[in-house]
């Protein structure tokens, strides 16, 4: 709707708030997402008959880690895999958690659902920190990553729908900054506290700023319009307008002007249903989840090559989040010139090239720099999907749409490591099994409809109508272009 931002502006004083509050939850989620890397790295140990390689009383070696989750609870030999479960099942928290949280906002509203996850976030942190056993250790952080599942949906979703057209495609790269930023910053985390209590405890802290959302976070205009809540809408949309020095006068009578006029699309609360219910957006929502998979999958799973990158863990977590953060910068002028469809096809297209060529070269610096190549064009394809996606699906089902779509890339990242695992059956079957989805993504990209320079569908028949020649008509290209 460019009503909106014709009333708030493109990008203002009270944008440039929203984002800063909103990013610092992504940061916290690169945290918590990436936390198992020092919670449960690769333990040392020796048993005390020299002649086993297994043992109940290892001696472990704490020279680098004080205390880890394997340290603790032995998870090692016949329990290994007890190390990556707990991981897995924290992907499993945030793919319920990003189909519950994306589809109870469109129902129940942004800033509602957006405060529930972060309370359950920073109790569910804190609490981890302190548990005695594993399988309560795990359970919690299933919860944990519900909340985080929440999280990211819905302020992304913020985001889009206060941004207008000019600036939306900047600021959907730039969302993903702060979650490489936190990769990042982890090894600094896990360089100074090396136990795992402490660590859990110390980025569950920082993230407790977020409860301040309960005062300062503000709901979606458009949505509050989407379902009639016009009093609201008004009040708000008066106070961004006067925060951004903007004319606050003829606010009331232009959005009663717009409802009245819209009046006849009946903008209901939409749900999960509505997405399937109609052949455009069934298509648009089956393709979509899939390329959310697919990056998710080649990302977590490639992210795991490169970490034999160097025999350094905190070098490992410091060269992959600087790969996936240089993407975010060199992913904006790009969408500033490609078109959605384009940027996607040829950013699948280059990683499956690069992941392919993997199973024929030797291992070495090349096959590292091919793997490294392939992660910067997957972290890509991820910006850019998370843009398009917000732009194909209407508001009344916005969050439904990027739930669902997001819940699919974390199955992508549990399958991921099992992919990883298929090395002993021969150096080429990983990187072909990486490689292939990609293309076949590229392919399915084909079917969709373009979204750059149109306006957000607020209606669900405005998003069944995106790409045909009647929505093109209908929908201007541009702020305050009809």
């Amino acid at each position: 709707m460019v009503l909106i931002n014709n009333l708030i502006g493109n990008y203002g004083k009270y944008h440039l708030w929203l984002s800063f509050i909103i990013f610092f939850n992504k940061f916290g989620v690169g945290l918590h997402q990436m936390a198992i890397i020092f919670l449960a790295p690769p333990a040392q140990y020796t048993c005390p008959n020299i002649n086993v390689k297994c043992c109940d009383n290892p001696i472990y070696n704490t020279s680098v880690f004080k205390r880890t989750i394997i340290t603790e609870w032995n998870l090692i030999c016949k329990d290994s895999w007890l190390k990556d479960f707990t991981q897995t099942i924290f992907q499993f928290g945030v793919l319920i958690g990003s189909f519950f949280f994306g589809a109870a906002s469109d129902r129940y509203g942004r800033r509602q659902t957006l405060i529930f996850a972060v309370v359950i976030e920073s109790l569910t942190g804190i609490v981890a920190s302190f548990l005695p056993d594993y399988w309560s250790f795990t359970i919690v952080r299933m919860l944990l990553g519900i909340s985080v599942g929440g999280i990211m949906v819905i302020g992304f979703v913020i985001l889009m729908e206060y941004v207008g057209i000019v600036y939306r495609d900047v600021l959907s790269a730039l969302f993903h900054v702060p979650f490489t930023t936190g990769h990042i910053a982890l090894a600094l985390f896990g360089y100074y506290i090396r136990d795992y209590t402490h660590l859990q405890l110390a980025i569950s802290v920082i993230n407790m700023i977020l409860l301040s959302y309960i005062c300062i976070l503000p709901e979606s205009p458009r949505w509050l319009l989407a379902t009639k809540q016009s009093v609201k809408a008004i009040a708000l949309i008066e106070r961004v307008a006067k925060i951004n020095h903007l004319p606050v006068e003829n606010i009331a009578s232009q959005v009663e002007l717009y409802q009245m006029e819209h009046r006849s699309a009946r903008m209901k609360r939409g749900s999960v249903l509505d997405l399937f219910k109609t052949p455009n957006m069934r298509r648009n929502i089956f393709i979509m989840a899939f390329l959310w998979l697919v990056c998710s999958y080649c990302f977590y799973g490639v992210a795991h090559y490169i970490s034999h990158l160097t025999g350094d863990i905190y070098i490992n977590v410091v060269a992959s989040g600087s790969v996936a953060l240089c993407s975010c910068f060199v992913s904006i002028p790009l969408i500033k010139f490609f078109k959605r469809k384009t940027l996607v096809i040829v950013s699948n297209l280059a990683s499956s090239v690069c992941l392919i060529l993997i199973a024929f070269v030797p291992e070495g610096t090349f096959s590292v720099v091919l793997g490294c190549s392939g992660v910067f064009f997957t972290f890509m394809v991820f910006i850019v999907v998370y843009l398009y996606c917000s732009e194909m699906f209407p508001t009344v089902v916005r969050n439904a749409a990027i739930g669902i779509s997001s819940m699919m890339a974390r199955v992508g990242s549990m399958i991921a490591p099992f992919v990883a695992g298929l090395r002993p059956h021969g150096k080429w079957c990983a990187p072909v099994a990486f490689g292939i989805f990609p293309l076949i993504s590229a392919l399915l990209c084909l079917l969709l409809p373009e979204t750059k320079y149109c306006e957000l569908p607020m209606t669900l028949e405005e998003g069944e109508a995106l790409g045909t020649n009647n929505q093109r008509r209908n929908i201007p290209v541009a702020d305050g272009v009809t």
